[in-house]
């Protein structure tokens, strides 16, 4: 399985001296033909290519995930 990352944004984390979010979009992330997905990463140690938590978004829910996160704010 060999999917491409492209990092969109990097943004400082908030609360710590080095961490980042990493906002990116993979394509072919489950294997060939499966659909593009968002990738939010979070990486203390400031490496955006190899976060330690993420969550994939399918394209078709990013609207709806950025109203709930204006909702909380």
């Amino acid at each position: 399985m060999s999917s491409a990352v492209t990092i969109i944004k990097e943004i400082p984390l908030d609360g710590t001296k080095k961490g980042v979010i990493s906002i990116s979009k993979v394509d072919e992330p489950y294997g060939a033909g499966s659909d593009s997905v968002a990738s939010i990463g979070i990486s203390l140690a400031g490496d955006s290519k190899n976060p330690e938590w993420k969550v994939h978004l399918p394209m078709g829910n990013i609207d709806a995930v950025v109203e709930a996160l204006k909702s909380i704010k």
